[in-house]
């Protein structure tokens, strides 16, 4: 039997009689097409348009965007302009763009999730969060993304690597869609993932270690230990540099995620954004049998207070993702260890 496409998965969610399913439908089949077009440019590398070609003005989160995000993002603007869609945020636009007042979706993307990685030939991603338009779109634009992550329809990522796949909820599950060249269409490739509640991998940059909260430096202390440590069993770690691969990797085999705040200047809060990054991926991590937190909050929970507000992320396997939230919230619960924490970790000086 083969397997379903993109478009046979859609008719059923339809079909479902799910809120608002056919724009919901529609809006990601306008998305799918416009990713296939940005693949074909991403594929031809520095013979394209090359990532480290700056554009000139930076983005509301001071960052110095790409020409190849500036980019992106035109191609998911304007294929939103063809969808049912009301209103589009994204992190390259400092405001929200009002599309079409009649249209009963909200959508926000993050166009080129890591994009320094093109000139490294490391994979890349686009995020996406469908979500009702609600209140006066003109007057008050920003109003349809200040809900909790759980109010969303769907959610998803596009990954440009080996394959190009589409990782995809509807709130009915996680799925996997890869692009068949051969025949034109995104193919389901995985159903119903599910991510293993226990991991022995974890996703960090440990470049930051010095300026990290204590919580986490002892957390990454204690998996680095080894068997011969308090968690008696071997960890690996891993990092992309983009939050879409390392979290496709997780939804693959299971880890864990982590990109705290820190004490370096503007990274207080974390550095992901809450509205357009790490809501959708704590939708996927959820519908799988994972979690996501802020380190302790749940992350689907917390509402947001800005369209470009940052939060720190752990995300993973349910488990691990728990015991991270105890190192935080519930300190007591490791004090009789309290002695080993005053040993060296391998980064500490």
């Amino acid at each position: 039997m083969s397997s379903p496409t993109l478009e046979t998965f859609l008719n059923f969610h339809v079909m479902s009689g799910a809120s608002l399913a056919e724009a919901v439908a529609l809006t990601i089949r306008r998305l799918a097409a416009a990713a296939v077009i940005l693949r074909s440019t991403i594929n031809q590398g520095a013979l394209g348009i090359p990532s480290s070609e700056e554009h000139r003005d930076a983005g509301p989160g001071g960052d110095i965007p790409k020409a190849l995000d500036v980019l992106a993002d035109a191609l998911f603007i304007e294929a939103m302009r063809q969808a049912p869609v009301c209103l589009y945020a994204s992190e390259e636009l400092e405001e929200v763009a009002l599309l079409d007042p009649a249209g009963p979706l909200a959508v926000a993307v993050d166009p080129l999730d890591g994009s320094s990685n093109i000139d490294i030939n490391v994979s890349i991603g686009t995020i996406f969060s469908i979500l009702p338009a609600a209140g006066d779109p003109v007057g008050e634009p920003d109003a349809s993304f200040f809900h909790r992550g759980d109010a969303q329809l769907a959610a998803g990522f596009f990954i440009y690597g080996p394959q190009l796949a589409l990782v995809l909820s509807v709130g009915s599950g996680t799925h996997v869609f890869v692009f068949s060249s051969r025949l034109g269409v995104f193919v389901q490739a995985y159903g119903n993932l599910v991510i293993p509640p226990r991991t022995q991998e974890f996703a960090i940059n440990a470049a930051n270690y010095r300026h990290w909260d204590e919580a986490v430096r002892l957390y990454v202390d204690d998996c680095l230990k080894g068997a011969e440590g308090p968690r008696e069993k071997e960890f690996n770690m891993r990092w992309v540099a983009a939050v879409a691969a390392d979290a496709y990797r997780i939804l693959m085999r299971g880890g864990v995620y982590l990109y705290p705040g820190d004490r370096r200047k503007g990274y207080g809060d974390g550095r992901l954004r809450l509205v357009y990054e790490a809501n959708p991926i704590a939708f996927l991590i959820e519908q799988a049998g994972g979690a996501a937190t802020d380190t302790v909050n749940r992350i689907l929970d917390l509402t947001p207070t800005a369209l470009h507000q940052r939060v720190p992320l752990v995300f993973g396997s349910a488990r691990e993702v728990a015991r991270v939230g105890r190192y935080h919230a519930e300190p007591s619960s490791i004090a009789e260890r309290a002695p080993l924490f005053s040993n060296r970790g391998l980064f500490r000086a």
